[in-house]
């Protein structure tokens, strides 16, 4: 199977249909992009919707020697939260300790981000909105259900998650934390994300930063 995007504003352009479709008329809604690569899809979501944007910070804590297994998660605030994969975490035989110690280095990345993207604006507030969860594709959905569960924490009212591409049984995952997902294609056998684009760029900093000051709406 060849790309089944050009790009990633190609991706957001054709999310655009059935995000509308699952929006209620006149809801307060407010646009979250995974970073980086989510951001250029949801730049061009917010735009079209003439709603806010703004990123929700992310870092996966993968196993030593098996990166691309998450025992944990770490997500913002300025008391950045750790959920565990205790599933994950009980097989390795870490502690809590153990898995702190191993998240310090996205911590750090966390606070490196926020002060590049943010500075001293704070977040857009969700509580009480219908929050549009956006990245370039989902793998093993740990981010994702991370971000999720740190939006719900902050008090979004309904949590629709919008991503070009997924493998089929993450979306089933995903669906326990969301309220709605939309997904464009379930390709099997999947691949990593970045093999279903024709082009797709490291996004940089200075990108994302140029995104989130562009004017809401």
């Amino acid at each position: 199977m060849g790309p089944i995007f050009a790009d990633r504003t190609d991706a957001g352009l054709r999310l655009l249909p059935p995000i509308k479709a699952a929006l209620a008329k006149g809801c307060d809604l407010v646009v979250i992009a995974l970073p980086r690569g989510g951001v250029p899809v949801a730049r061009v979501i917010a735009s079209a919707l003439k709603a806010p944007l703004d990123v929700v910070l992310v870092r996966k804590v993968g196993l030593p020697g098996q990166p691309e297994l998450a025992v944990a998660a770490v997500t913002n605030g300025q008391a950045p939260e750790i959920r565990i994969n205790h599933d994950v975490a009980r097989i390795a035989g870490l502690s809590k300790a153990d898995i702190a110690q191993l998240a310090a280095p996205a911590i750090a990345e966390i606070a490196r981000r926020r002060a590049v993207w943010h500075g001293v604006r704070p977040m857009v507030a969700v509580a009480g909105k219908t929050v549009l969860v956006v990245d370039d594709g989902v793998a093993t959905g740990a981010s994702m259900r991370a971000a999720l569960g740190w939006l719900r924490r902050q008090g979004a009212d309904r949590l629709i998650v919008a991503i070009p591409v997924a493998p089929r049984e993450v979306l089933t995952q995903l669906a326990q934390d969301a309220d709605q997902v939309i997904c464009l294609a379930t390709p099997s056998p999947f691949h990593a994300v970045g093999a279903h684009f024709a082009d797709f760029p490291q996004i940089t900093d200075a990108e994302v930063t140029d995104a989130l000051a562009q004017k809401d709406g």
